[in-house]
């Protein structure tokens, strides 16, 4: 299945990239988030080639729930999607922004991958395994590298949203002694400290469940995890929840390795 993953978040860049500029439009959601032709077309590559590769799997997908969309189950397997992680960062030409693909069971990512279409790389992982891979311009894996997470040192290095950080963010900097920070958007936060470049990734802001789901596999399998702030792992398929909204996740810190 993880290779289903990867071939569709692919196809999904491709279908990205292929985008011309005269063909982008960008309008605005009515959480005030963007959204652009580009999500939409990667959302349905994405959601097609699962409905048919995985017809008993239910897609949990952002721009289907931004929509509108619900679901009428609450299913112990699911996918969550997200077609376009880092939307601004696309608009701005920067190459900073993924497409998520996780599976998750029992509240718990169990596959992931995240790609990053301008850089023609991208992360993938079960359980047991997170990898590193490069993509040719014709959208084939032509290397794969294991990646894991750096020991904790007494100096760490913390990764951060370029346009979300905020009082609370530096505050945890304060408090921990970081003063070494790399600025990266979207999900590629998750894989900077699964492969190894950062210590950790403190988000104290809204974020949902496909935004962070393949991120969160990726680093899991690399040895690290992503809890709450009492400490308790971050679950996924959140649902009727009293204080937010289906899928919404709260405030988390994704660590690496801690020895």
């Amino acid at each position: 299945m993880l290779e289903d993953l990867e071939r569709a978040a692919i196809d999904a860049g491709r279908a990205i990239l292929a985008i011309a500029p005269s063909e982008l439009t960008v309008t605005t959601k009515v959480d005030s988030s963007l959204v652009t032709s580009a999500d939409r077309r990667s959302e349905t590559v994405i959601t097609e080639f699962l409905s048919r590769a995985y017809p008993g799997v239910a897609v949990v997908a952002e721009e289907a729930m931004a929509g509108g969309e619900q679901y009428a189950w609450d299913a112990d397997r699911f996918f969550l999607v997200d077609p376009l992680d880092g939307t601004r960062e696309f608009i701005e030409q920067s190459g900073d922004y993924t497409v998520n693909i996780a599976l998750v069971e029992r509240g718990v990512p169990v596959l992931g991958v995240v790609y990053a279409p301008a850089r023609r790389m991208g992360y993938s992982a079960d359980q047991s395994k997170a990898q590193k891979f490069l993509v040719t311009t014709d959208g084939v894996i032509v290397e794969r590298t294991d990646i894991h997470c750096r020991t904790r040192g007494v100096a760490m290095t913390a990764v951060a949203s370029r346009s979300h950080s905020n009082e609370a963010t530096q505050a945890f900097l304060t408090q921990h002694g970081i003063s070494s920070c790399l600025s990266v958007g979207s999900s590629l936060k998750f894989c900077l400290i699964a492969e190894g470049y950062a210590d950790v990734y403190p988000r104290y802001g809204r974020t949902m469940e496909w935004d962070t789901a393949a991120g969160d596999a990726v680093l899991r399998a690399a040895g690290g995890r992503t809890a709450l702030t009492d400490g308790a792992l971050l679950t996924y398929g959140k649902r009727r929840q009293v204080d937010d909204c289906d899928y919404a996740n709260p405030h988390f810190i994704a660590w690496g390795a801690s020895c």
